[in-house]
């Protein structure tokens, strides 16, 4: 035990506060402590702390250590304490009935059930969490807990796609009976949970024990949809399990990328989530289109799914929005799913062009890593009885190929200049803002990612022509 209250003792934040609160109860409770036993390192400090006024004594610690004092919640005195480096803080509240053994006894799972008493240097645990966490399980505390607040139930599979513990079964059954109550927490709660369970490395099992409990289709009712489609051809397994195999490529082919792929997906552009957890998403999702557009050919029995792509990009938009998703997220996820096929289009064509390379790179601006691997995993995730090894090979390796070539060069790659913008085209051409002006310039556009205008005049000319 030793060993662990020393990662704690030698930790960098509580070195900075330890001197500064002897006179009062103070404990590190949750995921920073069950962090330590698994040998990992957090910024996220969560301080319960037993005093009359829990504001005062935030604000005063956060003039001493020279943080910046935030008000999470003023009803349940939550508050946070940003560190200089803007990376460390601290949460601080008082515990539920200002008793530490009742506050501990209310959350949700054992392996989060687990203080230090920072005074005494010393572990608290009532419940048998550290057990549980060297013995790698994960176990509820009572029932009636996850019926309070039931998001609980997510954050089971959320901490199961994050450390792999197997899941007791009871904490199974209880997820089959208390599933119809997931909707109940608000729409932005269940997506943190949702994300950060797609972040973790174990996302793709965890998807198919949420989908045992029943949770699966409470969250995301079209999947009932997506249930009904068989295996095919070109697809070996059911399309539900070809998404969540999706997700599972995803997170391979993270762990195998370069440094400099690794380093993107690492980066928290959308969110306090890595980018990964949008790209596993997004393959999750990529194929919601699919039963919209299902034919059968009477002929030949191929399983067709025609403009799967484009359905799909338009029916994740009102899914998003639901569970409160950004636009700059759902456009993310909205443009990955439209395009997710074209980047093995393009390598499938006799002659790969540098032409057409570029103008790929310049559509997907932004995209275009994401792009690229959502298609390998897509490309792996279906191995249908008449997908061979080497289309799978022959794929795969222009794909990298695609994928190489915009890493050597994206520091060159320019975003396309505005030529003309709706004003000018509506002037030079006398029509009113409407449709017509859309087509215009999205033809405009084209023409400019195909090397066709390059020039203003040439712009202006292409448009008197449409």
């Amino acid at each position: 035990m030793d060993k662990y209250i020393n990662s704690i003792e030698n930790n960098y934040v509580i070195k900075l506060i330890k001197p500064l609160i002897k006179e009062v109860e103070a404990y590190v409770v949750g995921g920073f402590i069950r962090d330590i036993f698994m040998n990992e390192t957090s910024p996220d400090i969560d301080l319960i702390v037993l005093t009359d006024d829990i504001k005062e004594f935030s604000q005063t610690l956060a003039k001493q250590i020279n943080a910046h004092f935030i008000e999470l919640d003023c009803v349940n005195n939550i508050y946070r304490l940003v560190l200089e480096d803007k990376i460390n803080y601290i949460d601080i509240t008082k515990p539920v009935e200002n008793d530490l053994e009742k506050d501990l006894k209310r959350r949700d799972l054992t392996i989060n059930a687990v203080a230090y008493d920072i005074k005494n240097s010393k572990f608290i645990d009532y419940i048998g969490g550290i057990d549980d966490i060297k013995n790698k399980k994960i176990r509820g505390i009572s029932e009636k807990n996850f019926e309070d607040d039931p998001l609980r139930l997510l954050r089971i599979f959320r901490f199961y796609s994050k450390t792999g513990f197997e899941i007791d079964n009871s904490l199974i059954e209880l997820a089959k009976k208390l599933h119809k109550t997931i909707n109940q927490p608000a729409k932005e709660r269940i997506t943190t949970e949702l994300l950060k369970m797609f972040e973790g490395k174990y996302c793709h099992e965890a998807l198919l024990k949420l989908d045992e409990a029943g949770l699966l289709e409470e969250i995301f009712p079209i999947y009932k949809e997506v249930r009904k489609i068989p295996p095919n051809s070109h697809h070996n397994f059911p399309l539900i399990l070809h998404l969540i195999e999706t997700v599972r490529q995803i997170q391979i082919i993270y762990e195998n990328s370069s440094e400099e792929v690794k380093k993107y997906l690492e980066e928290k552009r959308f969110s306090q989530v890595k980018s990964l957890a949008f790209l596993k998403l997004t393959g999750f999702l990529h194929d919601i289109g699919k039963p919209s557009c299902w034919t059968i050919e009477e002929d030949t029995g191929r399983h067709r799914f025609i403009k799967h792509d484009e359905i799909g990009s338009k029916l994740v938009v009102p899914i998003l929005k639901d569970l409160k998703f950004s636009k700059k997220q759902i456009e993310y996820v909205k443009t990955l799913i439209k395009y997710h096929i074209y980047p093995s289009s393009l390598i499938s064509a006799p002659e790969v062009t540098e032409k057409a390379k570029m103008k790929f790179y310049r559509k997907m601006d932004g995209y275009v890593i994401d792009n690229i691997i959502l298609a390998m995993a897509d490309r792996l995730s279906a191995r249908g009885v008449q997908v061979t090894e080497e289309m799978v090979n022959k794929n795969i390796n222009g794909l990298n190929d695609l994928l190489n070539v915009y890493l050597s060069q994206r520091d060159k790659i320019k975003p396309l200049e505005k030529l003309l913008d709706g004003v000018d085209i509506m002037e030079i051409l006398n029509i009113p803002q409407g449709k017509e002006l859309g087509r215009i310039i999205k033809e405009l556009n084209e023409a400019q990612l195909s090397g066709e205008v390059n020039t203003k005049s040439q712009a202006v000319e292409f448009i008197k022509k449409l």
